[in-house]
């Protein structure tokens, strides 16, 4: 409760001192702020000795704790004098109007905005301006009210780069994406320190819905790429976004080999990642190059039969424009990752095609039938004796498989030196 008699009569005498503050720098007027005793605010503010500006020791100003806790009342009364600041920022650069927004009291908000002496394009600490803060607390009301003014930033990023509509499609607030998308000076591709631009961002994060508002939008680039070259293809294609893809696919200014900073395509990763649907819906098209490389050779066939993705390595050798002996950096072949990792499955596959070339020596004098018996894959190493002209050491492998194992320890050669990237 407010003891409005006792401040009058205590404001009466002459030595007492209507600023003085406790250990935290909190003034009368402050604690009668904090309490919401707008009569006492009344009485304290009728004094022009009485500082209405003074801040605590987290930098709140009366004003300042007012608007962040939607006193409208208080923050009236407190507009009413002249010498109230009412742009004063507290120690995180937060304004009365960017506390009002960032806790959605549109009142406070349309009261100060009214005020010619109020910057809303003023940013805190962050880099974030009231508009920036409206759209990450998903405050559409506020973003209708600053976007009707003429003097409102709406692609001011923060520090990190991110502007209102890339906060908007982060947290998947359609509403106010479509509020932004509607305005022509909103930039929809301005990317991040990251080079995220809103699309890369919901490509990347299966939003389908955000996706379908954005290409909606003539000027959306669909082939933009970030920092490490990806492009929203390429993140959909990755994490197994294949409704995403389709979408994307639909665009004519798409580019679906554009490749990331490690060489590697969007059927590439699809490849890596075993997404068998993605990998046909690029197949589908005429400008998917099937025999693309990463930066150290490898290509689509050869990540499938790295993986055992047999149902990959089957869709890619019904392709008569797929090499199935295109080598790594390493001169490992298709044939020869999977022998090495005991991945009998897609052996068979490869061996089906009849292009599959069983005698390719890779940088260590290494054949497949060297890798499988170095690791004691002994069913692949009966699947590649048969197409093969043996060298003399590899003829015991042709005996009864009761001694097969036996032959292995002594054909076993020492591990190589280097280290071999999987």
């Amino acid at each position: 409760m407010g003891h409005e008699g006792v401040v009058r009569i205590l404001l009466e005498r002459d030595g007492v001192n209507p600023n003085t503050a406790n250990q935290y720098n909190q003034t009368p007027l402050s604690w009668a702020v904090r309490n919401k005793y707008e009569g006492i605010v009344r009485i304290l503010l009728e004094r022009s000795d009485v500082n209405p500006n003074t801040a605590d020791i987290h930098g709140d100003t009366p004003l300042l704790w007012a608007s962040s806790h939607g006193q409208e009342g208080i923050v009236r009364i407190l507009l009413e004098r002249n010498d109230v600041i009412p742009d004063i920022a507290d120690e995180d650069g937060g304004t009365p109007l960017s506390r009002a927004a960032q806790k959605k009291h549109e009142g406070i908000v349309r009261m100060l905005l009214e005020r010619n002496d109020v910057n809303p394009n003023r940013p805190d600490k962050g880099g974030r301006t009231l508009l920036l803060w409206a759209a990450r607390k998903k405050h559409e009301g506020i973003v209708r009210m600053l976007l009707e003014r003429n003097d409102v930033n709406p692609n001011r990023p923060d520090k990190g780069g991110r502007t209102p509509l890339l906060w908007a499609v982060r947290k998947k607030y359609k509403g106010i994406m479509r509020i932004l998308l509607e305005r022509n000076d909103v930039n929809p591709n301005a990317a991040d320190k990251y080079g995220n631009t809103p699309l890369l961002r919901a490509a990347e994060h299966g939003y389908e819905r955000v996706v379908r508002i954005l290409l909606e939008r003539n000027d959306v680039n669909p082939s933009t790429v970030d920092i490490c070259g990806r492009t929203p293809i390429l993140w959909a294609a990755q994490n197994g976004h294949e409704e995403m893809v389709r979408m994307l696919l639909q665009k004519n200014n798409i580019c679906p080999n554009t490749a990331d900073e490690d060489g590697q395509t969007p059927l590439l990763w699809a490849t890596k990642s075993g997404y068998e649907g993605i990998m046909r819906i690029l197949l589908e098209r005429n400008d998917v190059n099937p025999n693309t490389v990463d930066i150290c050779g490898r290509t689509p066939l050869l990540w499938a039969a790295q993986n055992e993705y047999n149902g990959i390595v089957g869709m890619l050798l019904e392709r008569n424009d797929v090499n199935p002996n295109t080598a790594d950096k390493y001169g490992q072949t298709p044939l020869s990752w999977a022998a090495q990792r005991g991945h009998e499955g897609a052996v068979r596959v490869l061996l089906g095609r009849n292009g599959a070339n069983t005698s390719t020596v890779d940088e260590d004098g290494l054949t497949p039938l060297s890798w499988a018996v170095r690791n004691g894959h002994e069913g692949i190493a009966n699947l590649l004796r048969e197409p093969m002209d043996f060298a003399p050491e590899y003829t015991s492998i042709l005996q009864p498989r009761v001694l097969l194992s036996t032959e292995f320890s002594k054909l076993s050669e020492p591990p190589l030196k280097r280290t071999r990237r999987s």
